[in-house]
């Protein structure tokens, strides 16, 4: 099953039941049906204020939480979409600051499906158009896209470079190797360079690419496709280089050094991906932003679901629970550096093709118990999967409860899809 999510609002439910019958035809790669979906459309993609387009594995979500805090911190008016939603479907379309309302909703994905639906689009084809249409629409500053799969056919690829002002690459992993891997003459051969090349896609002819890769295979991938695309790449460690210690981040390029606050995101990863945004905004010359604006979005930037300590509610008590939505060996190392040494219980819930390896092993040394929990609507794994020790529980709230009062924190983690059903659970809805 795919998430197209429910809404309390007939008229928005309505129509993501239209969405829900529509896929993606087997085979099909390219940027045919999204462009000709746009033409009937009007093509409001070129009528957009200026666009920060960001690919990645991961942190590519945090880099976009990043880029609208900071850019809202100077005053500007900034749409967004990104993707998954965790709780509701309205969470992947903020209009100049603000979730899109429900009837504004309903209105959009009624006009872009009765426009386009024997062009056979698909779910997110239909979702990046009606947020284009919005975008388009509606007033503000600034855009910020985050890239839904890969990067070169993703239907946000069909951005033009008069609409971009920067093109962001954050961390690079494995992930949606079915679809990332899949064989094809002319592309890199060696899976970690392949993921480049896919996410280097995005390059534009004269538009930035900052890119946070790190090694050759990758680096090399990243270059030849800006090259070829004519794109002014700017590489972490190269063109701009940031470090961080226990109070400050720091960050430095041709124009100068910034000593800022830490993220108030959790983790040290997130050092990386506020850099990344830095430096996307510093290398691009439409919206001016300043280094005080740069330090407010630091500390008042919000992203649920990464690493995020639950409030006091109907699913938590009085307990110390934290989510996360990662399932992939990158986001399962993040998690077990962030919680070295600290004593843990683990309530998982992980989609069947997932390794449960990739958090069980790097969390093993902190682990006190693991209870496996049902990912709802979708195919999941056992207890079973993670180790002789996991035991198995029929939901969330039944795994916390039969935890012992032992003061332990709690891990909730294996999908964004349980991580947004656990929002809903305690009352924590993205706003």
């Amino acid at each position: 099953m795919r998430d197209f999510g429910k809404s309390d609002n007939a008229r928005v439910q309505a129509q993501l039941d239209r969405l829900a019958v529509l896929s993606l035809p087997q085979g099909r790669l390219g940027l045919g049906t999204i462009r000709a979906l746009m033409e009937r459309l009007g093509n409001p993609h070129r009528n957009l204020p200026p666009v920060f387009h960001v690919a990645g594995t991961n942190g590519k979500g945090s880099t976009c939480a990043f880029l609208r805090a900071m850019l809202e911190a100077e005053g500007y008016k900034v749409h967004v979409t990104i993707s998954p939603h965790l709780v509701r479907y309205n969470e992947r379309i903020r209009l100049a600051g603000e979730l899109i309302a429900d009837d504004l909703l309903a209105d959009l994905l009624a006009e872009v499906l009765d426009a386009v639906q024997d062009l056979a689009p698909s779910f997110f084809e239909v979702t990046i158009a009606a947020a284009f249409l919005a975008f388009a629409r509606t007033p503000a500053d600034a855009c910020v896209v985050e890239v839904g799969l890969g990067g070169r056919f993703d239907a946000t690829n069909l951005l033009e470079p008069e609409a971009l002002a920067a093109c962001g690459i954050a961390a690079l992993g494995l992930d949606h190797e079915r679809f990332l891997l899949a064989p094809e003459d002319g592309v890199p051969q060696e899976p970690m360079a392949r993921i480049a090349f896919e996410k280097a896609g995005i390059a534009k002819q004269g538009v930035p690419l900052v890119s946070l890769a790190h090694a050759s295979l990758e680096q090399h991938a990243i270059t030849a496709q800006a090259a070829q695309a004519g794109a002014g790449l700017l590489l972490a460690g190269c063109d701009w280089h940031f470090a961080s210690d226990a109070a400050h981040l720091s960050y430095r390029d041709t124009q100068g050094a910034l000593q800022l606050p830490l993220p108030a995101l959790p983790g040290a990863h997130q050092a990386a991906n506020a850099a990344l945004a830095i430096a996307m905004l510093r290398h691009q010359s439409r919206l001016p932003i300043t280094e005080a604006a740069l330090a407010t979005g630091l500390g008042t930037v919000r992203w649920p679901a990464r690493l995020q300590r639950l409030a006091n509610g109907p699913l938590t008590g009085g307990r110390m629970v934290w989510l996360d939505g990662g399932h992939n060996p990158q986001a399962g190392a993040m998690l077990g550096e962030h919680f070295a040494d600290t004593p843990l219980h683990l309530v998982i819930g992980m989609i069947a093709g997932k390794d449960p390896a990739s958090l069980i092993d790097p969390l093993a040394p902190s682990l006190v118990s693991i209870t496996a929990v049902p990912v709802p609507g979708h195919e999941w794994y056992p207890a079973s999967a993670f180790g002789s020790a996991a035991k198995a529980a029929p939901d969330v709230p039944s795994a916390l409860a039969s935890l012992p009062d032992d003061g332990v924190p709690v891990l909730i983690a294996g999908s964004l899809y349980l991580a947004g059903e656990v929002l809903r659970l305690n009352g924590e809805l993205p706003v």
